[in-house]
């Protein structure tokens, strides 16, 4: 059985401040990683991830940065590489989330805000970090999806177009960086306990606790962000030597649905 062992590499993990970003940051250096912390607005959080990294024996840095300002993302990952090292961990998982309104009401500027986060940032961070990803034998990108690809639910298209982009530029870097050792692959949670899931749980049921829901769900509850930095973790060890291009559902068998 392979180890995932990640000692002597660098990740950086986009939106990582708290939720599945967060989760993702922790699983990652638990296996001996580095990390990068980055976050747009909540400076406390992203230094408790970052206090969390080190007290796991792990060097850990956040950087503020919107994946949707090129110049900022650039400086970020500069910064990385002097910090920490060189990347050959990218995790895009920045996101953020539509109104839910139906395409009537809704107007083009949501739908190019959602873009620029979910698909046009993960583009620009992938192109910005791959001069350092190149230089490993293997490195990694893994995008953070959503199941709301599979299903295209109403009042939902800013946030399904941007997913759906985003798993455009994963299959297709997978298909360009495979010479250069990169590998590249999506994972798509459904309904997740954090602060996005929370507000959309609420939005849409009218109640404050997302475990109301837990009887709805497979395995009797609600996918927590421990359950997705598992399938990451995986894909970016070497447990993982020849998958790429290639999309893990987090659903239970698909039947993860609250509406």
């Amino acid at each position: 059985m392979v180890e995932m062992n990640l000692a002597g590499r660098t990740a950086l993990v986009t939106g990582a401040s708290r939720g599945i970003g967060r989760g993702i940051a922790l699983a990652l250096a638990k296996a001996g990683a580095d990390v990068a912390v980055n976050y747009t607005r909540d400076e406390a959080a992203a230094g408790e991830t970052v206090a969390a990294i080190r007290a796991l024996g792990r060097k850990a840095k956040a950087y503020r940065a919107s994946v949707a300002d090129e110049e900022a993302s650039a400086a970020m990952v500069a910064g990385i590489e002097a910090d920490l090292g060189p990347l050959s961990i990218l995790v895009n998982n920045a996101g953020i989330a539509s109104r839910g309104t139906p395409v009537a009401d809704t107007d083009a500027a949501e739908v190019e805000k959602l873009l620029g986060v979910h698909a046009v940032g993960a583009h620009r961070l992938s192109r910005l970090c791959l001069p350092q990803l190149r230089r490993h034998d293997r490195s990694d990108i893994v995008i953070i999806s959503s199941v709301a690809t599979l299903h295209n639910a109403a009042n939902g298209a800013p946030y399904n177009m941007a997913k759906a982009a985003a798993e455009a530029l994963a299959l297709t870097l997978a298909k360009e960086e495979l010479k250069h050792g990169v590998r590249v692959n999506i994972v798509s949670p459904s309904l997740t306990v954090s602060d996005m899931g929370e507000r959309l749980a609420r939005a849409v049921t009218g109640n404050d606790d997302i475990h109301h829901l837990d009887a709805k769900f497979p395995f009797g509850r609600v996918p927590d962000p421990d359950d997705v930095a598992a399938a990451v973790l995986w894909f970016v060890s070497d447990a993982n030597p020849y998958c790429s291009g290639q999309k893990l559902n987090i659903d239970g068998a698909g039947m993860a649905s609250f509406r």
